[in-house]
């Protein structure tokens, strides 16, 4: 089997690209891992080959631009979910509150810990 021509191996990163993008806005971040393996491999060979067509480079480099933004976004949901959630639990542990010389004081939650669930 031959070594496949760096247009090949681009046609294949864009392909890969798209697909990616589409995990993306789906939000199957599992999907990601896979795409994640293909594209670093395509990556290395590209960086391997000295010839390149321009344009072709340009199209994919604006997909993985797009792409990383997307990534960041979804990161930066995932930081914000679980920051919400730790926030919930130390909540659901009790409320602190200081009194006029400054000491902190913890309120403890009676009852079961439940969240309520609004339409």
């Amino acid at each position: 089997m031959s070594d496949p021509k760096p247009q090949q191996m681009i046609d294949e990163l864009d392909l890969i690209l798209d697909r990616e993008r589409t995990a993306l806005m789906a939000g199957d971040l599992g999907k990601l891992e896979e795409l994640l393996a293909k594209k670093e491999k395509i990556i290395g060979k590209l960086n391997a080959v000295t010839e390149f067509e321009r344009e072709s480079l340009a199209h994919v480099q604006t997909k993985v631009s797009r792409n990383q933004q997307l990534l960041d976004s979804a990161m930066e949901g995932i930081r914000a979910v679980a920051a919400r959630m730790a926030e919930l639990r130390r909540i659901r542990k009790g409320l602190d509150v200081y009194d006029q010389a400054g000491r902190r004081t913890r309120y403890g939650t009676r009852g079961a810990s439940r969240l309520e669930k609004r339409a």
